[in-house]
């Protein structure tokens, strides 16, 4: 290998267990550079199109701001208010800064698993480093965009977050490309350590685009007392979308929640899942998803629950909705207690929706459109979330502005 190249990992031609196999050659890594500047003072295609993923470009009610356009870190800063509580910067520069954080790096994600972490080990560009400091409650939410603005571009940021003990704060990404863009390969690594008594809130929006294929890679590790909630929104079309964050609840009385609200259209294949492995005694999980898939599009909805510890409980709840004969929803729960005493349970229902509900509203004046949308609304109720109301009301209105959009 000539000089200066990165080693490639073993696995780089490695498929993922689960979702279409990708061809990783064809997407290209060449990206013209992104001069450093404030969100504020981007394009405006640029800022409204994060604007649909919870990224604010005044960054109003927001602690802080990480922005990345392709390869290049465009802005990050923390409000006046907030500094010495949270810490926001590139990972490359928190590798530099803090020799300490090559503990964490790499630690929870393996970069063997499929050729997919491979790559992002080999060509890694950049993401956010963000640490909330000990002690710290964080009352504005933290935002972060990794935006695509070239045609068929591979970006591959590894994100750091830790939660130092007694910490809480709440994070939105989003992730999203312009309007101009249709295809590309977006592998995101991401390592959450939630520290002892830390409550995190991490929601995750994506806005991608009809020939854009997604290949996210998140692990979390979660010590005593401390809380880890994952929210996930996929609202938009996608080409390709295959994603199974794990959460190890290694503490005594640690906690985590998953929740997920996808909704498939055109032919969007959506391969989502969610896993999490019960290890310190205590321990208490939860997953809960909703799908609907409308069009061709195709879901699987995937849950492991797995029990290591006598004294730990969780559970999974699946409802899928079709909006159409063509399109598809598997949903794949599985559990596997390891201990004698664990608690593991799920539920998971598929259907369509029911004629009377729609012949109900229907007799109380509604159209039959207007009938079917509330129902979807309903169906898609943000407050499995658990967000504070400024941002639950946020999201909320980027998922009723979508229903409208694609009813």
């Amino acid at each position: 290998m000539s000089k200066g190249k990165k080693a490639v990992p073993k696995a780089i031609e490695k498929p993922a267990v689960f979702g279409p196999d990708l061809d990783i050659r064809v997407f290209k890594r060449e990206a013209t550079p992104w001069p450093s500047r404030a969100v504020s003072k981007l394009p405006r295609d640029i800022t409204q199109r994060a604007l649909s993923v919870g990224v604010k470009a005044d960054e109003e009610e927001r602690a802080g701001t990480y922005f990345q356009i392709d390869h290049s870190v465009v802005s990050r800063a923390v409000q006046r208010a907030f500094k010495g509580k949270v810490e926001i910067m590139s990972t490359g520069e928190a590798l530099r800064k803090y020799p300490w954080t090559k503990k964490y790096w790499w630690k929870l994600v393996n970069p063997e698993t499929d050729k997919y972490t491979a790559l992002a080990k080999s060509r890694w560009d950049q993401g956010y480093f963000i640490r909330i400091l000990k002690g710290q409650k964080v009352t504005f939410p933290l935002q972060a965009c990794l935006f695509i603005s070239s045609e068929n571009l591979n970006q591959n940021p590894h994100n750091l977050i830790i939660a130092e003990p007694d910490s809480e704060a709440q994070i939105i990404t989003g992730c999203t490309v312009h309007p101009n863009v249709q295809s590309g390969l977006h592998v995101g690594v991401s390592e959450f350590c939630v520290k002892r008594g830390a409550k995190l809130t991490f929601t995750m929006i994506h806005n991608w685009a009809q020939n854009f294929d997604v290949r996210p890679r998140t692990v979390a590790l979660i010590e005593d007392d401390a809380t880890f909630v994952s929210n996930y929104i996929c609202l938009k079309p996608v080409k390709s979308l295959q994603m199974y964050p794990v959460a190890y609840c290694r503490g005594a009385n640690s906690r985590v929640s998953f929740n997920g609200i996808l909704y498939g259209t055109k032919n969007s294949y959506l391969d989502v899942g969610s896993k999490v492995v019960l290890q310190g005694k205590g321990s208490r999980g939860e997953v809960v998803s909703r799908a609907i898939a409308t069009d061709r599009s195709q879901i699987y909805a995937r849950g492991l629950l797995v029990g290591e510890h006598e004294d730990s409980r969780a559970h999974l709840e699946c409802r899928g909705l079709l909006l159409s004969n063509e399109s598809f929803i598997d949903s794949i729960p599985e559990l596997v207690g390891k201990v004698k005493g664990t608690e593991l349970s799920h539920e998971a229902a598929v259907g369509k929706i029911a004629e009377d509900q729609i012949q109900y509203l229907m007799a109380r004046g509604f159209s039959e459109s207007e009938a079917e949308a509330l129902i979807i609304r309903g169906f898609m109720d943000v407050s499995i979330f658990g967000l504070p109301d400024v941002l639950k009301e946020e999201i909320k209105r980027m998922v009723d502005a979508s229903i409208a959009g694609a009813l």
